[in-house]
């Protein structure tokens, strides 16, 4: 466990020193949100071709929420750590417009004590590793499913909020939605083995998050390598 970790560590940072990145690291937000959104809809039983979303061409609710939490992120990360309920509020409003009535947007309705629980978690870091603490995040928000519709975007968009705001990916250019749809049977298993809460099922969720995050540093290697 703590080797896949390390090796996802070390696979982010050395995707990180890419020396496009130091000059053109800008260039790829937009096309990092864009795909990190439009995978994570694929999660969620919306796929499309990344060229028709680039196009505006798509109009699904789900693609259309998803875009809208991955462009949201960066400016969540300083709010995250201090308050994570009210910004896990804002990427439900974000992700579930026009998915779930107006009334329940941003408003848990099921396992609100676990979601406590893991916001307290958020708040009192006691130095975890990044890696583990946004897997955790991931894995506990698809477990609780605590707002109605859209767990998923929001979850994945969490997990990534925790890699921004923990330093692991403070430019926001790694993106494990990517890794997690590349590897979607062993996701959906790993996922459902965490939810069990026994060791061997945080194992499997661990491992799965940590060759994610490899998958994604090795997607921006090869876009970096286009600018160069």
């Amino acid at each position: 466990m703590a080797t896949a970790l390390a090796s996802a560590r070390a696979a982010v940072d050395d995707a990180l020193r890419h020396r496009a990145l130091r000059r053109s690291g800008g260039q790829l937000a937009a096309e990092i949100g864009l795909r990190a959104a439009v995978a994570s809809a694929a999660l969620e039983g919306r796929p499309y071709e990344l060229d028709d979303v680039r196009a505006g061409t798509v109009t699904d609710p789900v693609v259309q929420g998803s875009l809208r939490v991955s462009a949201a992120l960066p400016g969540l990360a300083e709010t995250w750590t201090t308050a994570p309920r009210q910004v896990l509020a804002r990427l439900h409003l974000l992700a579930a417009r026009d998915v779930v009535a107006e009334q329940s947007l941003g408003r848990p309705d099921a396992n609100v004590d676990r979601l406590d629980l893991l916001c307290d978690i958020i708040t009192r870091s006691a130095g975890e590793p990044a890696l583990l603490r946004a897997a955790v995040v991931h894995g506990e928000l698809l477990a609780a499913c605590p707002f109605p519709g859209a767990n998923g975007v929001v979850a994945r968009a969490a997990a990534r909020l925790t890699l921004i705001a923990d330093g692991f990916d403070p430019r926001a250019l790694v993106t494990p939605e990517l890794g997690h749809l590349a590897r979607e049977p062993e996701y959906v298993g790993a996922a459902m083995a965490f939810s069990t809460g026994t060791p061997d099922g945080l194992r499997a969720w661990l491992r799965h998050c940590g060759t994610a995050v490899e998958l994604a540093a090795a997607d921006l290697r090869t876009l970096a390598d286009t600018l160069t």
